[in-house]
């Protein structure tokens, strides 16, 4: 199973929230020390500060370069785990065109629009045993297209509302243990774009500090390859 963490969501987030609780009552302690002219104590208070600072940020950096860059050939999936379940992404589908829409509403692209069809599923066999079949609402999404030369391309705007197939589901659209849906996400392309690789990540700023995270400090990328392309 290929995922976004390489340290269980749980662990990575209660290390996180702990980690920070006890700097913060490190921090707190040692103003009030410095205010109360407590120096020796307030020296204690800052080895303590600095070596809870510095083990956290060891773990953070092992786990980063423990996890190594991946690509996804079509149709593998990468499971975001989301505390007490995983949704899986994968990618189904991928086609080119010049233009979205039909007339008077019709997009032209600059270059050559690149439509990305993407499975969310909601895999029931990772639910804790106690989540029932509640609605899930997916974290914020980050999806950043990267061709051969390593330039990064953002989603396009789309000025017209009929360039959006009426069939796409947006990403963050709620669902229950098993179900699933599409989403077409549009790249505006130059034309002389051959290759790319897709990367969805979280988009809550946190998730830069949690260990073991994708997201944190020179942590390896799961990656999902478009193929060749060509219009």
């Amino acid at each position: 199973m290929y995922t976004n963490v390489n340290l269980a969501a749980p662990v990575g987030v209660l290390a996180f929230l702990g980690s920070g609780l006890l700097i913060l009552v490190a921090a707190l302690t040692l103003v009030g020390s410095l205010i109360a002219r407590r120096f020796r104590f307030a020296k204690f208070v800052l080895i303590a500060l600095l070596v809870i600072t510095g083990i956290y940020l060891g773990a953070m950096l092992a786990f980063s370069l423990a996890g190594g860059e991946k690509v996804l050939a079509r149709g593998e999936e990468k499971h975001f785990c989301e505390i007490d379940c995983h949704l899986a992404y994968s990618i189904i589908n991928v086609r080119q065109t010049k233009t979205l829409g039909t007339a008077p509403n019709q997009s032209t692209a600059q270059g050559v629009y690149t439509i990305v069809t993407i499975k969310t599923r909601f895999d029931e066999t990772t639910i804790a045993p106690s989540r029932g079949n509640a609605l899930l609402y997916p974290n914020s999404r980050v999806l950043t297209l990267v061709d051969e030369r390593g330039n990064q391309h953002a989603p396009a705007a789309l000025p017209a509302r009929e360039a959006t197939p009426a069939s796409s589901t947006p990403l963050n659209a709620p669902l229950r243990p098993g179900e699933s849906y599409t989403t077409e996400i549009v790249f505006d392309l130059p034309a002389d774009v051959k290759s790319a690789t897709l990367l969805i990540n979280e988009g809550d700023f946190v998730t830069h500090f949690i260990i073991g995270h994708e997201n944190s400090f020179l942590h390896g990328k799961t990656r999902f390859q478009l193929g060749a392309l060509s219009l």
